[in-house]
């Protein structure tokens, strides 16, 4: 792959209303902005309301060096908002629905734009509605080389949906609970060993990525498991973690060693959990932590 293409990052785009105040949020978002502070080039694909929430969106990407071109502006539905409870370090969502990004319309500008990048970079929740199901589900026929982010979060999937995008990727990133429900569905054991390589030659991945939290993560990859413990580090809180570990992971994918990145990948989640809301991720900051 070569490293001057850009990365594209498909889905919500988003207001987080956290317990002390608003940030920029959503998944790919997130990844996008990462990417970017990586040095990658990255293009964020959404659609925003055409209404106070979505200019300020719009302003808060040019303020992350991030294009506006992608990014579709609706008529018809408010821009989306999360609100997000932290208690006793764990994380609850609630999105609202529907909202403008779930009525992404397929244009001959994003097919040339996925077409010609890097990777293509989506997850579950983006596939709730119908209109940008679609939407994604023929962009996945041009992309190159396609992320699965799974990102379950109920009740916007259904597990059908997740099976499909899971046939349509090449790298898969899930968590310990989206790794034992999905073999649950699938009538096998969760044991990450066996697991990992199980759902790569199901599936026909290429690799399956755990993230473990503290625990730090594995990735099976070319036949051989990999596995990194976390970093020991003061915790703030954990939004935002998984998106860093997944930018920081896909910076320079593939061509360092899945060790490298897999280190590289806990080193940045572990990074951004020492800030409360958005933190900043840099190449020095991550060495420092990796030694």
């Amino acid at each position: 792959m070569n490293p001057s293409v850009p990365i594209v990052c498909l889905g919500e785009f988003l207001w987080d209303m956290l317990p002390d105040g608003r940030q920029p949020g959503g998944a790919p978002f997130n990844v996008a902005r990462h990417l970017r502070q990586l040095g990658q080039p990255v293009q964020l694909i959404s659609r925003v309301g055409d209404d106070e929430l979505g200019t300020d969106l719009l302003e808060q990407l040019a303020a992350q060096g991030l294009g506006q071109e992608l990014i579709q502006r609706s008529q018809t539905h408010l821009t989306g908002v999360v609100k997000v409870t932290l208690r006793h370090g764990r994380t609850t969502y609630k999105v609202v629905e529907p909202v403008a990004w779930d009525y992404l319309q397929h244009t001959d500008e994003l097919r040339d734009t996925v077409t010609g990048a890097r990777m293509l970079v989506y997850g579950s929740v983006a596939a709730r509605s119908l209109a940008t199901r679609e939407t994604l589900y023929r962009l996945l026929q041009v992309a190159p080389y396609k992320v699965f982010d799974v990102n379950l979060r109920a009740p916007h999937y259904t597990r059908s949906v997740v099976q499909y995008l899971l046939r349509q990727a090449d790298l898969v990133k899930l968590n310990e609970p989206e790794l034992t429900e999905i073999m649950g569905w699938l009538g096998q054991p969760a044991t990450p060993a066996t697991a990992l390589p199980w759902l790569a030659a199901h599936f026909g991945l290429q690799a399956v990525c755990l993230t473990r939290g503290a625990a730090g993560a594995a990735l099976w990859h070319g036949g051989h498991l990999v596995e990194q413990p976390g970093f020991a580090v003061a915790v703030q809180d954990t939004l935002g973690s998984s998106d860093a570990f997944l930018a920081a992971l896909l910076a320079d994918w593939p061509t360092a060693s899945p060790a490298a990145s897999l280190r590289r990948a806990c080193a940045a989640a572990a990074l951004v959990a020492t800030h409360r809301g958005a933190a900043p991720l840099s190449e020095t900051a991550i060495l420092d932590l990796t030694g």
